[in-house]
Order: structure tokens, then C-alpha cells, then sequence
């Protein structure tokens, strides 16, 4: 563990976890038993940005439901694990197929269940309302609340750091994209 500016420029992988991460946190079930979650377009738009940019992007989440799985897919994430028990095994299992090293990726999460995650990796970071626990396991932590601006936070960061934000001021995702 070095700089931390050094070291998020060495980021390849991004994982993140999605209730209260890339939502606020607040679930509504439907009468379906689907679920409606909250977002920030500028953190999908973040997301979207970096896949389109070539970066991995992955969620590993214990939530499901079929909105949650096209959101997801709208941003362009191929690799994404939804209503996943055991975040720890998943996380190695993605990281040994795709041959990342831990400090090539980071992992933003916002509770207990993300802790084994975040210990994995070489980059750990959270938004500012994370469990204190949390908290304390991050290398860093946004100024921003989880679906309030943290995954467009770090991203940017990361794409910064990298050389890659703002390359073109072009939409990330066509109609056809959406609709898959």
C-alpha cells in the first residue's frame, strides 16, 4: 500500500456493491416483488463513461430483482452478480478469470457484508454515510452519500488519475445499448 494517488491509477477493476452505494440505500417493493431503488444519473452516467472506456466494471450485490438487473445492464456492466450470498467467493472467482491482481482493484461498499470484500482488494473505499466499520477498513472515503455522487466520485478519480476522463463529451450509451 503506497500513495493513494499512485495506487488508484493502477486501477483496472472497479467493483461495487448496490444498495446504498449506487442507490441511497431505501428499497420500495412492488406488489410483483420487484424492487424500486434510487439512483444518481451522474454516477450511471460515471459508470457508463468508464465501461465505455474500456474499463471493468463489476457489481457484486446481495439485492435482486428484474429493475435492478436492467439498471445495471442500461450502464453497460457484462459482470454483474445480483441476489449474491457469498461476496468474497465471487469477488476471487472474477478477479482469478479475469487475472487481477488485488491492487488492481477496488471495492466500494457501505456495510458489514462488504468488509471480507474490501480487505481483498488493494484499493478499499466507501461513501460517506458507510458503516463505521466500513469507515475504518477504507482507503477512502467520499465526500459524497451513497447514490448521492460516491461511484461518480471515485470513478472520476480513477479515470483521472489514468488519463481517461473527459476524452469525449459524446453519449455513453445508444438506444439499442438501453434496450438489451
Amino acid at each position: 500500500m503506497g500513495n493513494f494517488k499512485e495506487d488508484i491509477a493502477r486501477v483496472e477493476a472497479m467493483v461495487f456493491d448496490v444498495d446504498g452505494v449506487m442507490t441511497d440505500g431505501r428499497i420500495i417493493p412492488t406488489a410483483e416483488g420487484d424492487f424500486i431503488r434510487c439512483y444518481n444519473a451522474k454516477d450511471a452516467y460515471a459508470v457508463a463513461y468508464a465501461v465505455k472506456q474500456g474499463y471493468r466494471i463489476c457489481v457484486i450485490s446481495g439485492g435482486f430483482g428484474k429493475t435492478l438487473e436492467r439498471r445495471v445492464r442500461m450502464m453497460g456492466i457484462r459482470d454483474y452478480f445480483l441476489n449474491c450470498s457469498d461476496k468474497i467467493a465471487t469477488l476471487r472467482d472474477y478477479m482469478q478469470r479475469h487475472d487481477l491482481r488485488p491492487e488492481q482493484v477496488l471495492y466500494m461498499g457501505d456495510d458489514i457484508p462488504d468488509l471480507e470484500c474490501m480487505r481483498a482488494v488493494g484499493l478499499p473505499v466507501c461513501p460517506a454515510d458507510a458503516a463505521s466499520e466500513v469507515l475504518e477498513a477504507s482507503r477512502y472515503v467520499s465526500e459524497f452519500e451513497g447514490g448521492r455522487g460516491a461511484v461518480r466520485d471515485i470513478v472520476e478519480q480513477v479515470l483521472r488519475a489514468r488519463g481517461d476522463w473527459a476524452k469525449n463529451y459524446h453519449g455513453v450509451i445508444s438506444a439499442a445499448d438501453a434496450a438489451n
